[in-house]
């Protein structure tokens, strides 16, 4: 059974402008479904509609239309805590005011005060903040006293305290140096393989989704145009938009760096 299921999802923004309304369909009945314990990558170029479906999943946004299906039941609201999200820019994403002991545990505060002191425990705190490659004395720091990668870490940490099912990577490293970006790329990877965790990967790197995903969605002006394992999108794409996303990507060898 699918852990998550999409069909035949819309979404269409519409824009007043001197008058005159515009209509923008972000997504156009899409349909994928994830399996539990994979990474399912969603790629596509700026503007392809990734992001409108991850604010979707995660009740940011509405769907005109189309169903989810989380664990063979419909749903409107996602259990709390089952389903996270690890945004773009870890700048913007993490309260400057807060402490990273705050801003992790702040997740649990909506639960019940056993399940909320258990997964918030000192130990929890210190064991999640080591399995992000940061240390324990790390917690009572602000956001402003990290780098790009480590507040992208702590944001990974405070995605994971309520031990979700499924975690939503919206572009996760693309607001990074490029020296830091295959870090976290690593620890997501081994994060994944370590607690058996399903990923919804959105980006438009192919190399970074080759890496990491087991199947790759691949979506053009809001319309998914491609499904497929990893093997079928890389080696034997179908879809001229595939070949092109794939075209574009630098080369050595043959082989996507």
């Amino acid at each position: 059974m699918s852990l998550l299921e999409v069909t035949n999802l819309h979404k269409t923004f519409r824009l007043k402008t001197k008058g005159k309304v515009s209509e923008n369909h972000a997504v156009s009945d899409v349909s994928f479904s994830i399996n539990q314990g994979e990474v399912f990558g969603l790629v596509g170029e700026s503007g392809s509609g990734k992001t409108t479906i991850a604010n979707i999943l995660m009740q940011l946004e509405s769907s005109d239309s189309g169903t989810i299906f989380f664990e063979g039941k419909e749903m409107n609201t996602f259990p709390y805590g089952d389903v996270q999200i690890v945004f773009q820019d870890p700048r913007s994403s993490l309260d400057p005011r807060m402490s990273i002991r705050q801003i992790i545990s702040e997740p649990t505060q909506r639960l019940i005060a056993k399940r909320r002191n258990e997964l918030a425990s000192e130990e929890r705190l210190v064991e999640i903040m080591q399995s992000v490659g940061l240390r324990p004395e790390h917690l009572d720091r602000k956001p402003h006293q990290f780098s790009g990668g480590q507040r992208q870490r702590i944001a990974i940490a405070r995605a994971l305290i309520t031990k979700p099912k499924l975690v939503v990577l919206d572009e996760p490293t693309s607001a990074l140096d490029i020296s830091v970006q295959a870090q976290v790329i690593n620890l997501l990877k081994k994060l994944q393989r370590d607690n058996g965790l399903t990923y919804l990967f959105i980006s438009h790197n192919m190399g970074v989704v080759k890496y990491l995903c087991d199947r790759v969605g691949v979506l053009n002006k809001g319309v998914l145009v491609e499904v497929g394992t990893n093997a079928e999108i890389f080696s034997a794409a179908t879809h001229e938009y595939t070949k092109k996303l794939l075209a574009s990507v630098p080369t050595m060898h043959g082989r996507l760096l």
